[in-house]
């Protein structure tokens, strides 16, 4: 019998004592890829944070049978692992050096210094996963914003969590890298076995990447289960308030019209 690498139960959260989530329940097994979507102002980006550990909540949340409440944040940190949509660059390191970053938590008190030889291993092993080994001497802020999401999956997947937190990670990158990055997500996490929960906008992005899904309004869930299961017109129309799959099937024949 399978067991759930996340099982959250019945968890509110919110910010100054205002609730966000209400009553958010689901699991998620080793190695399966879950997908948020909703307007905005639903809940993702908080639901995120709360399976991070970075705000407060009641209810339940276990990691590997772990209540997430009895575990340091050190260890946290070797067990979840974000990637968030690519952001201002203020430091020029090296791609290596900045995917080296990833193995901070499983060094030897902490250090900077001391890396190992395990750890240049997995570093280069995580360079050639995403295809940028050969980038590795140049500087990130010589990068476009595609090889840049790139270097910080590396990085992502050089901290070997258990589970991967995705905050819109396709947000500015022009639609080649869209593209490239969600591929490089679904065959590097399946090939490493790798649980993921993360936040998209776009719904066809998401079909490409989920086995599941979770749509999300005013801090509730609307509905929850395998895409194949649960996605339909009517949960569309509920959740963003118009004829979504209307709206998808004029863009496809404007499509058309060009080609």
């Amino acid at each position: 019998m399978d067991y759930p690498l996340v099982d959250v139960k019945s968890v509110y959260a919110g910010y100054s004592k205002i609730p966000v989530l209400k009553d958010i329940s689901f699991s998620v097994l080793k190695g399966e890829s879950l997908c948020i979507l909703g307007p905005n102002g639903c809940g993702k980006t908080t639901l995120l944070k709360t399976l991070a550990g970075l705000i407060g909540y009641s209810g339940e949340i276990l990691l590997n049978g772990q209540n997430l409440k009895n575990i340091k944040r050190k260890d946290i940190a070797k067990k979840i692992a974000v990637l968030s949509q690519v952001s201002s660059i203020y430091f020029s390191y090296s791609v290596y050096d900045t995917v080296m970053m990833g193995r901070y938590v499983h060094r030897e008190g902490g250090s900077f210094l001391s890396v190992s030889k395990k750890d240049r291993a997995y570093v280069e092993k995580c360079l050639r996963a995403v295809d940028i080994w050969e980038l590795r001497e140049k500087k990130i802020d010589e990068l476009s914003g595609g090889q840049l999401q790139r270097v910080y999956l590396a990085r992502t997947l050089a901290q070997e969590p258990d589970l991967i937190l995705l905050d819109e990670p396709t947000n500015h990158l022009d639609l080649k890298a869209q593209t490239e990055l969600i591929l490089f997500l679904k065959e590097v996490c399946k090939k490493e076995d790798k649980t993921v929960i993360g936040v998209f906008h776009d719904i066809n992005l998401t079909l490409q990447f989920a086995d599941k899904l979770i749509f999300l309004k005013d801090g509730t869930i609307q509905a929850s289960g395998k895409k194949d299961e649960i996605l339909n017109r009517e949960i569309l129309q509920s959740v963003y308030g118009m004829d979504v799959a209307e709206w998808m099937k004029n863009s496809f024949n404007l499509w058309l019209t060009v080609f």
